[in-house]
């Protein structure tokens, strides 16, 4: 049984990848001081009884590098996309133009620059612990291994092949926090 036990890391490296892969989204989300229509992702318009996300409501562009447009495909909601850009924390004072909501992206100042970067901070975090509760879930199946017969040797090189991915996935969480704080910080 215990020669046997072969852990499957390809599923361990997917959840880490998932982890890595929403913290990128919502770093996507976090603005800058240019205009991208991934920022407004996050934000979420109730529309005909359920919350939506508002590129389901209208077409979002960027006309230039410091204006956002969000085509609002039903006059109805109009209203409702401008009331949840407004509640939802980015900062920006959209603009009504018939059916069409206008988003100019103001010059970040510094107090706002550092405040973003503490999300970035608590974003990390976030994908940080995701990351080492896939390797407790990793380290539980070698214990549990273990226990059915598994040698000392194997547990710690087990243990050892989980430890090294955590770790790298861990670093890779650093760098991309390093490099998001360096944009948000950049004038």
């Amino acid at each position: 049984m215990s020669e046997d036990f072969e852990l499957d890391t390809a599923d361990l490296s997917r959840r880490m990848d998932g982890a890595m892969a929403n913290l990128r989204t919502e770093f996507a989300s976090l603005r800058t001081g240019r205009a991208s229509a991934s920022m407004l992702e996050p934000v979420q318009v109730d529309a005909y009884g359920q919350m939506t996300p508002i590129n389901q409501v209208g077409t979002v562009n960027v006309p230039e590098p410091r204006m956002v447009t969000i085509n609002v495909w039903d006059k109805g909601l109009v209203g409702k996309v401008e009331k949840a850009i407004r509640e939802s924390g980015l900062g920006i004072n959209p603009q009504l133009n018939g059916t069409i909501i206008m988003l100019p992206i103001p010059e970040l100042n510094e107090e706002r620059r550092r405040e973003l970067g503490k999300v970035a901070g608590q974003y990390a975090e976030h994908a940080r612990v995701s990351i080492r509760n896939v390797r407790r879930d990793g380290m539980e199946q070698i214990k549990k291994a273990k226990n059915d017969g598994m040698s000392e040797d194997d547990q710690k090189l087990w243990e050892s092949e989980v430890q090294d991915m955590t770790d790298t996935y861990i670093k890779k969480v650093d760098e991309a926090l390093e490099t998001k704080q360096a944009e948000i910080m950049q004038v």
